[in-house]
């Protein structure tokens, strides 16, 4: 895990500080239990929420008060099954969605916590 955020931060051009009320993580939690639930891999209600983890990898600021996220988003259903997940979106100290989110569901996760 920690060598992946490591690479995606080093592809970055440049990463700044987090402002304050970044990064959001609400938007593209939301919008990848939509994406998924639309694309018929489960409904949003199976979901066990308390179970969601949402990490940010990468803050790269593109303009004037205007960050893009980047984050590893893991999804519970209820009955133990897992999706991985990473959101790409705009954001900006005051507003979370100021772009739509690209979610991109991962096959396999590889990390030191999974065998």
């Amino acid at each position: 895990m920690m060598r992946r955020a490591l690479a995606l931060l080093l592809l970055q051009p440049v990463c700044y500080a987090a402002p304050a009320g970044l990064p959001c993580t609400n938007w593209p939690v939301s919008m990848a239990e939509v994406n998924l639930q639309n694309a018929g891999i489960f409904k949003i209600y199976e979901l066990d929420e308390s179970r969601t983890k949402a990490i940010p990898l990468a803050l790269e600021k593109i303009g004037k008060n205007l960050y893009r996220q980047v984050f590893d988003i893991t999804l519970y259903h209820r009955d133990g099954r897992k999706w991985n997940v990473i959101t790409v979106n705009e954001a900006s100290p005051i507003e979370c969605s100021m772009s739509g989110v690209d979610v991109y569901l991962i096959d396999k996760k590889f990390s030191a916590d999974s065998p």
